[in-house]
């Protein structure tokens, strides 16, 4: 990650990362590569269309940007994320909780912490487990039964 899109004093601002462990690469799944590629291929045909109204002058190429390359405003990204939400039948929730739902999958998928931890860009692996993962009913059953089989055979 090389900038970072913030808003304040009511404007948006390109920034580097706050921190040293916010500028990594993060490795993402195949299908996800594929779409981000895919997604580029619609942002130049919609860069086409815009012509001089484009602004990659100012932005500088954002992934994810209006359809004149500016900045995506947080209202209408949220508003998009919920509209998303319902079309899947998942619960209302916050965008950050993606990132909780991210940590989660790897804990039980059996990611190891220390992976979890830097994929996510916490300096603590404590933030990381304590904070960001979350057991569920299931994955509580599953461990009983492989505890019942260690104690009892069963």
């Amino acid at each position: 990650m090389e900038r970072v899109l913030q808003r304040y004093g009511g404007a948006y601002h390109l920034m580097r990362p706050k921190t040293r462990n916010s500028r990594r690469t993060v490795s993402l799944p195949a299908a996800v590569a594929v779409a981000l590629k895919e997604h580029r291929v619609r942002q130049l045909q919609e860069r086409l269309q815009a012509g001089p109204l484009w602004d990659n002058e100012t932005w500088g190429g954002l992934v994810f940007a209006t359809e004149t390359g500016g900045p995506l405003s947080g209202f209408s990204v949220t508003r998009r994320f919920y509209k998303l939400l319902r079309v899947a039948g998942l619960p209302p929730m916050r965008y950050h909780d993606l990132r909780h739902g991210a940590a989660s999958i790897m804990a039980a998928l059996g990611v190891s912490p220390r992976t979890a931890m830097e994929t996510l860009g916490h300096s603590q692996i404590s933030t990381t487990m304590n904070i960001y993962t979350h057991v569920t009913p299931e994955h509580q059953r599953e461990a009983m039964d492989k505890v019942g089989a260690a104690l009892f055979g069963q």
